[in-house]
């Protein structure tokens, strides 16, 4: 299942506040349980542009449709997430 626009909504919800922390990310697996979310840390994923930055998160889409994942920047591709946090706020 791809990312719909209820989807981002949802994310910009919980993650685009600068109070937003961590456990925001298990809300986030409980409202949207059809996406594949995996959490790493920003230094293992610097080489790619987000698809959403906030304050505290950077949201990466996956294509999962293939053998192996892949970033993509197209969002009828996306099958998943992935979330990096920021130790600190941004912006």
């Amino acid at each position: 299942m791809t990312i719909s626009s209820d989807d981002v909504a949802t994310l910009d919800a919980l993650l685009g506040g600068a109070e937003a922390e961590r456990s925001a990310l298990m809300t986030l697996r409980q409202q949207l349980p059809h996406l594949s979310l995996t959490s790493c840390d920003p230094s293992d994923i610097d080489a790619e542009a987000p698809f959403r930055d906030y304050p505290r998160f950077s949201i990466y889409l996956v294509d999962g449709s293939q053998h192996c994942w892949t970033i993509t920047d197209d969002v009828t591709k996306a099958t998943g997430l992935v979330v990096t946090h920021h130790k600190v706020a941004r912006g």
